[in-house]
């Protein structure tokens, strides 16, 4: 079969209602000035998505860092990969500056998280390594794992006995190749907001041998003491053997970074094919990361205005009988029961009638007939906007109780 005509006939499981969702559903606009009010489609929303948790994307002082560092160097310098012609001192200096806020003795700066991600974990495990990994790991890392020649074991979500039980069987293979075990969680899940259980993995290690990778994308800047991520909240930093962290949430920009001992960092500085063949973080972008990484070390009102809104949200959802699961951080499911057709329905309710926009998950991704609802607290968010979104949300639950949202196919909002 001729490969444009396969995949013309197979959309894939994200693309099949592409012609329905396209421009509402999936990749609509938010226009406007970044922050908590933004617009859509030409009407106002109070925005629950954006991962801007301390709400540096439009601050003043980092508009002004980011806009004198493009005037003076322009968004092309360094020209080329940093191991050939794209090194300078300030991508050294943000590497040092992440290393001792992390307390590790080296990082290594990136260019992208999820690519990021994906290379770190090809280069540290070989094909007689085995890879141990939480079965809700962010695609990034199932990408990583992927990419890997060898074994890999998946436990149940933050299942201490799943794990034990996968970490045992990758004990008793390693014993025959020779190789070494990565385990691998994520410090914040980002869908449904419960932390990894590094502390109970991190236990383990007495028992067997591993080294522990973690991703905490949604937990750097958000928690732990002066936004060190989960590791740091959980008391057990030391035990991770490499932190991978994003500037795409907290941090509301581009570019990643891992941090770990000094040679496992010089490994990973020659051996990460995404970064040895890819041109190295133009200047401005890294200038406005060291500016941003000053303010989460400087600044700690940032996180406590993020907590002061996202436990007002929590506590209210709860107390107005709203399931959020096990969220143990900013993040904020709300799980209702309902269709596909249903779960539009509340989107398109939500978006034009309350003017409120937040992301809406279901299966695969979810249970069948489970409607997740997740909403992102920023550190510019009010506790007017908790209040408002907590009453529309208790009156489209009623309608969805009531059976009013029922659809056999995707609404239509044109």
């Amino acid at each position: 079969m001729d490969i444009f005509e396969k995949i013309k006939n197979n959309r894939g499981p994200l693309g099949q209602h592409s012609k329905e969702s396209h421009g509402y559903f999936t990749f609509p606009k938010l226009e406007g000035e970044i922050g908590a009010h933004m617009t859509f489609r030409g009407k106002p929303v109070l925005t629950w998505s954006l991962n801007n948790y301390l709400g540096l994307a439009n601050h003043p002082d980092v508009r002004k860092a980011d806009a004198d560092a493009a005037a003076e160097w322009g968004m092309a310098y360094p020209m080329g990969a940093r191991m050939m012609s794209g090194q300078t001192k300030y991508h050294e200096q943000l590497e040092q500056e992440l290393a001792e806020f992390m307390h590790k003795e080296d990082a290594f700066l990136l260019n992208f998280g999820y690519q990021g991600c994906m290379s770190a974990i090809e280069a540290l495990v070989g094909r007689h390594d085995v890879i141990v990994y939480d079965s809700e790991s962010h695609a990034c890392m199932v990408d990583g794992v992927r990419l890997h020649q060898g074994k890999r074991f998946v436990f149940q979500h933050n299942d201490m006995a799943s794990f034990e039980k996968m970490l045992h069987q990758a004990k008793r293979l390693t014993d025959q190749t020779g190789g070494g075990i990565l385990v691998m969680t994520e410090g914040v899940f980002g869908m449904a907001g419960d932390q990894g259980k590094i502390k109970e993995i991190a236990e383990f290690k007495k028992v067997i041998p591993f080294r522990l990778f973690v991703d905490d994308a949604h937990g750097f800047g958000s928690i732990g003491k002066d936004g060190r991520g989960a590791g740091d909240f959980q008391g057990v930093q030391d035990q991770i053997d490499v932190y991978f962290g994003t500037f795409a949430k907290a941090m509301a920009t581009i570019g990643a970074f891992v941090v770990s001992e000094a040679h496992v960092i010089e490994f990973l500085r020659y051996n990460m094919r995404s970064q040895t063949f890819a041109k190295a973080l133009p200047m401005p972008i890294v200038i406005g990361a060291l500016k941003r990484l000053d303010m989460i070390r400087t600044m700690p009102e940032l996180q406590d205005n993020l907590w002061n809104v996202a436990r007002a949200l929590q506590s209210g959802l709860k107390e107005a009988g709203f399931d959020i699961g096990h969220t143990n951080s900013v993040v904020t499911p709300v799980f209702l029961k309902g269709s596909l057709g249903e779960a539009t329905n509340v989107t398109v309710e939500l978006r034009e009638t309350y003017g409120i926009f937040c992301s809406i998950v279901v299966y695969p991704v979810v249970p069948k007939d489970v409607i997740m609802l997740r909403l992102i607290p920023t550190t510019v968010h009010t506790l007017e906007d908790v209040r408002f979104t907590i009453e529309c949300f208790s009156k489209v639950r009623e309608k969805l109780e009531a059976g009013e949202y029922k659809a056999e196919k995707i609404a239509s909002w044109g």
